[in-house]
C-alpha cells in the first residue's frame, strides 16, 4: 500500500511590487483582520519573495504563490500562476 498522496501546499494571492531581481519577485500579501477591542477592520501587509523561471512576470501583475521547500535564505515561495496582468502606465 505505498500510495503516494500530495500534499496541499499553502497558497497566497498578491500584487507583484518588484521583479528587479534574477527568477526572483517580490509579493505584496495583503489580508483584513478585525480588531479585537474595538472592531476597527484593518489592513496588515506582508512581502514575500517568490521564484519566477520565466521572465513573464512584470511589476503590478496578480499572482498566486505557492509554499516550498526554501530555495534561498529568503525565497521559499514559487508562483504557482498569474492571475492577473498589470496594466501599462
Amino acid at each position: 500500500m505505498n500510495q503516494t498522496i500530495a500534499k496541499e501546499r499553502r497558497t497566497l494571492t498578491g500584487r507583484v511590487v518588484s521583479d528587479k531581481m534574477q527568477k526572483t519577485v517580490t509579493v505584496l500579501v495583503e489580508r483584513r483582520v478585525k480588531h479585537a477591542v474595538i472592531g476597527k477592520i484593518l489592513t496588515r501587509t506582508q512581502k514575500y519573495h517568490a521564484h519566477v523561471e520565466s521572465e513573464e512576470v512584470k511589476a503590478g501583475d496578480v499572482v498566486m504563490i505557492e509554499e516550498c521547500a526554501p530555495i534561498s535564505k529568503t525565497k521559499a515561495w514559487r508562483v504557482k500562476q498569474v492571475l492577473e496582468k498589470g496594466r501599462a502606465i
